[in-house]
C-alpha cells in the first residue's frame, strides 16, 4: 500500500482550492454572504487571539457544524456563505476547504500563511 504524506495532502488541496493572500481575505471580511472562519484549536485562540470578526470552528469540528443536516450545524456557515478559512500557517485550512468542497458547500477559500500572515497584513487581532 503507498502512503501519502501530509505534505502531499496539503499540496493536492492547494491545486483544488481557492487560495487567497491575507489581504485578499481581509478585503473579503464584513462583504455581504463572506464569513472568515478560524479553524485552529482553542489553545491556540487563547495565546494569540483570533481575527476581529472570526467565527471559530476547531478543525476536528468543522464538517458537523457546517453540515446543514447536522443536528450541531452552525447558521453561520450555511449554505450560500463564501467560507475563508485561516488555521496557523494554511496547511489544516487548505485540507479543510477541500473537505468543505468534497462535500459540496461553498464556495470555500482559504488564507496562505494563515493567522500570522492575516496579522501582519493589518488584520485587527481581539481576545478569544
Amino acid at each position: 500500500m503507498t502512503t501519502i504524506s501530509a505534505k502531499d495532502l496539503v499540496a493536492q488541496a492547494n491545486r483544488e482550492v481557492e487560495t487567497l493572500s491575507a489581504a485578499e481575505a481581509l478585503a473579503r471580511l464584513g462583504q455581504p454572504g463572506s464569513v472568515l472562519v478560524d479553524v485552529r484549536e482553542g489553545e491556540e485562540l487563547a495565546k494569540t487571539g483570533r481575527i476581529a470578526g472570526a467565527v471559530h470552528v476547531p478543525r476536528g469540528f468543522l464538517e458537523f457544524q457546517a453540515d446543514p443536516a447536522s443536528p450541531t450545524h452552525r447558521a453561520e456557515l450555511g449554505e450560500g456563505k463564501c467560507l475563508v478559512l485561516y488555521c496557523g500557517s494554511g496547511n489544516r485550512s487548505a485540507l479543510a476547504a477541500k473537505t468543505l468542497n468534497d462535500m459540496g458547500l461553498g464556495p470555500v477559500a482559504h488564507v496562505a500563511g494563515g493567522f500570522p500572515a492575516m496579522a501582519k497584513a493589518g488584520g485587527t487581532v481581539e481576545p478569544a
